[in-house]
């Protein structure tokens, strides 16, 4: 999307600028879950200073979810500030982006912001009809953007990142020393070393994200910027594995955020509210003093910001919405969608409402007569783990319990006690003592759902699965398409 002059001047017209207006750095990793930095003490292999030094002088963030725990759907959230449902085609893998959705980067642009990107910024899909790009001119670093910026302009920078996506090095953590007896796994994962491997592989992928973003801070240092510059740093949605990615459990929902802004945010700070990726581009334009799109049904973080508080500091942020549409076409012979979810999460609970539950949440194992040919759990990408999994399916009751919770069908609805079950393995939706807090729960999504206007919820869902899908699909080891 190209904005005119008069489009622009129509855009801005009762906007009034801060007096310095702030540069924006907004800093993504590629399948970057929580609680995987160092800072939230998961455990004591993993290293990432750059992002501990950022929550340590600003804040630490501990309830961040992404609106869809996938790649495409989950950029489209944060560059539009709407939830993926609304985004027709955009709310799947793989697919298109209307141009009618305006972006925080090129509102900036149009606001006189020097805007660009780095790496994987928007997508995987097909950016038809956008002369810009929507997250910004894609670059060669920060330092050529920089190159590039006019004198005096505030910027507005997408530093993206392929790690940690899969694939990876096999044996790259354990060679750089991380010992495999002390990483703590998800609950989800059964304990061996071919997983704790998996695992040290994609923590040495996340820390040299770290350090890529390190190279970006050191430079605003050197440039006299950094006290002027709001750094928000975090994931698109959980790691690359079996009931993480593609998944609205914590394990694929939920990531790693800090925000740093100079004296603006005052450092040391550990804030527990509920906090929806789609409300970065309200805050962006907010702090640039941009006026906010009415579409944008994100919520501006300004507020939290401001504030000198830890803890809950916003009341209305007490819980979160988030759900999946498409991730790949993975399913059985005939069937083109993929299996659509939705979920509301406080302190105490997380429900989840399948509205497809004869669907494989994974994706089939019938490869033979997969969708797309050849597609083997396809919504989980390929890697050791997946393989452990698969392969020892069998080998007592806690791995077929763990297969099952990755790989099998769910039930219509799932509820987990959060206090008594972190890792939300258990679900007690059928349990009778908690009737009572499944139908608030209920209540409440439904009603969110409306107001913001979700397909699925409004009995038009089926649209999703008849979008275009432009990628390909995890496939069975060896197969060969005939």
């Amino acid at each position: 999307m190209k904005y005119s002059p008069f489009l622009a001047l129509f855009l801005l017209a009762g906007t009034v600028f801060p007096a310095q207006r702030p540069n924006i750095v907004f800093a993504i990793a590629d399948d970057w879950g929580f609680p995987h930095a160092s800072i939230y003490e998961n455990d004591e292999v993993l290293k990432t200073p750059v992002f501990d030094r950022l929550a340590r002088e600003g804040i630490l963030f501990n309830h961040a979810y992404i609106s869809s725990p996938s790649c495409t759907p989950s950029r489209n959230a944060i560059l539009t500030g709407q939830y993926h449902w609304r985004l027709g085609p955009g709310a799947n893998l793989w697919s298109t982006l209307a141009t009618e959705h305006q972006t925080y980067p090129l509102l900036l642009k149009a606001a006189g912001y020097h805007v660009g990107s780095w790496r994987k910024s928007w997508g995987p899909g097909r950016r038809t009809g956008w002369d810009d790009h929507p997250a910004g001119k894609p670059g060669k670093g920060f330092d050529d953007f920089i190159a590039k910026r006019p004198k005096d302009a505030p910027f507005c920078f997408w530093l993206g990142a392929s790690d940690p996506h899969r694939g990876y090095k096999p044996g790259s953590g354990k060679n750089k020393g991380m010992d495999l007896s002390k990483i703590t796994l998800p609950g989800c994962f059964p304990d061996s070393e071919a997983v704790r491997s998996d695992v040290a592989d994609y923590y040495f992928e996340v820390e040299r994200f770290d350090g890529d973003v390190g190279k970006m801070v050191a430079k605003l240092e050197e440039m006299g910027e950094l006290e002027n510059t709001l750094i928000l740093m975090t994931g698109d949605h959980g790691m690359p594995f079996p009931r993480c990615k593609g998944n609205i459990y914590d394990s694929g929902a939920r990531v790693c955020l800090a925000a740093r802004w100079g004296s603006k945010i005052k450092g040391g700070r550990v804030v527990d509210d509920f906090v929806s990726t789609t409300d970065f581009a309200p805050t962006f334009l907010e702090a640039a003093g941009v006026a906010v799109p009415q579409a944008m049904t994100g919520r501006s973080l300004m507020n939290v910001f401001s504030s000198p508080k830890s803890g809950q500091v916003d009341p209305a942020r007490s819980y979160v919405l988030t759900g999946k549409e498409r991730h790949t076409p993975c399913q059985d012979a005939g069937i083109s969608g993929g299996t659509p979810m939705r979920a509301i999460r406080n302190t105490g609970f997380l429900f989840i409402v399948n509205d497809r539950p004869e669907r494989w949440p994974a994706g089939t194992p019938h490869y033979r007569n997969a969708f797309m040919s050849g597609a083997w759990y396809g919504d989980c990408d390929n890697g050791p783990t997946k393989t452990y999994m698969v392969e020892n399916a069998e080998k007592d009751a806690h791995h077929k319990k763990l297969f099952e919770l990755a790989f099998g069908k769910r039930p219509r609805l799932e509820l987990y006690d959060l206090k008594k079950d972190p890792d939300q393995l258990d679900n007690v939706a059928e349990n009778p003592e908690y009737a009572g807090v499944m139908k608030k729960l209920a209540e409440q999504l439904h009603k969110d759902l409306v107001a913001t206007g979700d397909p699925r919820e409004l009995g038009q869902g089926d649209q999703f699965d008849s979008y275009p899908y432009f990628g390909g699909v995890p496939t069975f080891p060896g197969f060969k398409k005939k």
